[in-house]
């Protein structure tokens, strides 16, 4: 595919009639309760319409408070033809369908039908609530009450979606029993294929106009072929990728191949019921499962310690994983031949045997291909956690496997987010997905950052390295929370960081007697944290990655957000560390051409949560001394909103005090 770049603007087909539905008197104003008109949202749905109408490809990096989604559904709705929306996470997808799409679509009076398409996973499965309501396999107490509510459920919904049943939490173990895989699925030849709510949605998406999926969905059915949009993108005019920014890593993850000790256990779970129930006489089912499952926990034992990432070339040729992984393989096989043998008395059986082929294969092609090392197309490694252990097989590109999706019949592809760029470059988010000769546009948020915020380094912190570093950033941090009366987020680079910060913080608010509510990632749900957030009014959330991004606290209950450090990748990261040493063979710098720019993407998704409204009032605390004091440290905050910035605890505590509250 190739794209030519917008030297300059072009007069738009849809210009005037963008520029009236926008408008201070415009449709949506009419419609839409609170909308208010935004030169720069115009622009956007200006150029969207301009991508949709030639079928080109459009970056879009839109500051937050522009109205992007409003700015891409518009035009998408009116002239997108059938259109996918990708969006970042399920809950914005759940968002997007049902609340954004519908106020627009009623706003516009358009003619349009919306689908809604998840995973699998998502939508409960009729085989395998069936067998387990007759096998009661249950290992959490708690699932016989949750399992109960699903078969209510089952009798009552429409589409299926487990999201719909609020009583049963999102993580509760005893969904993996009652919805399907790709691997357990029995497809057409399942009973219940007539009544199944996964097909049900698919065929719902095949049908409708604009069809809203998340990307974990779009590039697991690139690469697996099982998720309905398959069926989708031949039909498709308009592709829209909502937080485009992470793409890259979502891409990597389903170009990639992994195999996980999770899986194999899962299978000899499978085997062992199947077996038992279809061919019992066939053959000592518990011996053939209880090798396999032997061999599998050898070979997460062969990695002693919990968190380690290794590449293929650092595991030491005496280390006892490589005896485990052939003794696994052999048993594998071994499993594979009974299987084929007991396979025409059970259609189950068969897709055990299937999946335990698969599994092996995988296996199998985790090693090395021929080529010298730094011409492997693939970076192997290995993850351990505590229970599992995860083989992984990663592209060092995904921008030639992206760019061949994207081949064929001509079609409008638009990708949007409030960080693509870092100081207005985007060449790092072209270069991961071999977008480089795509027009690239960028309009400022609309907010008043320089009246509205503080950008806040305190001085003499010591260095991120340092031993002490997250209880100096817990002291220098106090202050400015005790001058907010609570109200702050801290984010952390890490797990580690985050339990030794509310330690601290726990200990300095019980001696001083803060009232203030101290909510801490992993002791509740990420939900119904930030719904305690928000209702207290005065609380202290201490979290790390996952309240980096998608997160929207408006008012008062948010007034600070601190971050520890700047947030680079790990170094010892097994493809990070690869992906650089392919570049510097290149003659790039990969610390200025990757690290860099990956980290001002990371942290301008983490100063976005401090404003969110033309009214919201704040401090940015970044406590990383580099900011300052090394020469890449400008590029950072000159990537930043226009913060007004300062280094004096004093005027950081005048600005809080001054604000109303």
């Amino acid at each position: 595919m190739t794209e030519t770049p917008a030297t300059t603007d072009t007069v738009g087909v849809h210009d005037a009639e963008v520029d009236a539905l926008f408008a201070a008197t415009g449709r949506l104003a009419e419609h839409i309760p609170g909308f208010r008109s935004r030169q720069s949202q115009t622009d956007m749905a200006r150029a969207v319409a301009q991508a949709i109408s030639t079928q080109s490809t459009l970056l879009a990096e839109a500051g937050t408070g522009t109205g992007k989604t409003f700015a891409y559904l518009v035009p998408a709705l009116l002239w997108g033809g059938k259109v996918i929306v990708s969006t970042g996470t399920r809950n914005l997808q759940d968002q997007l369908f049902l609340r954004d799409l519908p106020v627009v679509r009623k706003a516009l009076n358009a003619p349009v039908s919306v689908a809604l398409l998840k995973g699998r996973a998502n939508y409960v499965c009729h085989f395998h609530l069936d067998r387990t309501l007759q096998n009661g396999r249950l290992t959490a107490r708690e699932d016989v009450g949750y399992l109960r509510e699903i078969g209510r459920f089952i009798k009552t919904t429409r589409s299926g979606d487990k999201s719909e049943l609020s009583r049963v939490p999102e993580n509760a173990t005893v969904w993996n029993l009652v919805t399907s895989t790709r691997d357990n699925c029995a497809g057409a030849e399942c009973k219940h294929y007539q009544d199944c709510f996964v097909m049900k949605a698919r065929r719902d998406a095949q049908q409708a106009d604009v069809v809203v999926v998340n990307h974990h969905l779009f590039f697991a059915d690139v690469a697996l072929k099982d998720t309905g949009v398959a069926e989708l993108l031949p039909t498709a005019n308009t592709i829209i990728f909502d937080e485009a920014h992470q793409l890259p890593d979502t891409a990597t993850l389903f170009f990639g191949e992994t195999v996980s000790t999770t899986q194999l256990m899962e299978l000899c779970r499978d085997v062992l019921a199947e077996g038992l129930a279809h061919a019992r006489d066939g053959a000592d089912w518990g011996a053939v499962v209880s090798s396999v499952e032997k061999s599998v926990r050898d070979l997460r034992l062969s990695f002693p310690v919990e968190g380690a990432k290794l590449a293929y070339q650092q595991i030491a040729e005496s280390s006892a994983f490589f005896p485990a992984l052939a003794h696994l393989k052999s048993m594998l096989a071994h499993l594979v031949e009974v299987l084929a043998a007991q396979a025409e008395r059970a259609e189950t059986i068969e897709q055990c045997r299937a999946r335990a082929a698969e599994l092996g294969l995988l296996l199998e092609r985790w090693k090395p291909s021929s080529a010298a090392e730094g011409d492997q197309a693939d970076v192997l490694w290995v993850e351990a956690f505590s229970q599992s252990l995860q083989l992984h097989r990663t592209p060092l590109s995904i921008a030639p496997i992206f760019n061949k999706q994207r081949e064929g019949a001509p079609r409008a592809w638009i990708f949007t987010s409030a960080t693509l760029a870092a100081k207005n470059d985007f060449s790092h988010f072209t270069s991961q997905m071999g977008l480089e000769l795509a027009a690239a546009k960028s309009w400022p948020s609309p907010f008043d950052y320089t009246r509205q915020a503080l950008l806040y380094v305190p001085a003499d912190l010591p260095d991120p390295s340092s031993i002490a570093y997250t209880d100096a950033v817990v002291d220098a941090a106090l202050p400015v929370i005790e001058a907010a009366g609570g109200r702050a987020f801290l984010l952390c680079t890490t797990l580690r960081a985050v339990r030794r910060a509310a330690e601290r913080l726990r200990e300095l608010f019980a001696e001083r007697q803060l009232p203030w509510p101290l909510l801490v990632q992993g002791e509740l749900g990420r939900n119904e944290l930030l719904e305690r957030f928000r209702s207290a009014g005065n609380a202290v959330l201490v979290g790390s990655q996952s309240f980096w991004e998608g997160v929207d606290v408006r008012g008062d209950a948010l007034s600070v957000v601190i971050i520890d450090k700047l947030p680079f990748a790990p170094p010892d990261d097994p493809v990070l560390a690869a992906r650089i040493a392919a570049m510097e063979r290149r003659g790039q710098n990969g610390f200025m051409h990757h690290q860099l720019p990956e980290a001002i993407i990371s942290l301008k998704q983490g100063a976005g949560r401090l404003i969110r409204d033309e009214h919201d009032r704040g401090i940015l605390m970044i406590c990383d001394p580099r900011l300052i004091s090394k020469g890449y440290g400008r590029r950072i905050w000159q990537s930043l909103p226009p913060f007004a910035r300062t280094r004096d605890l004093k005027e950081v505590q005048n600005f809080l005090l001054s604000a109303p509250c």
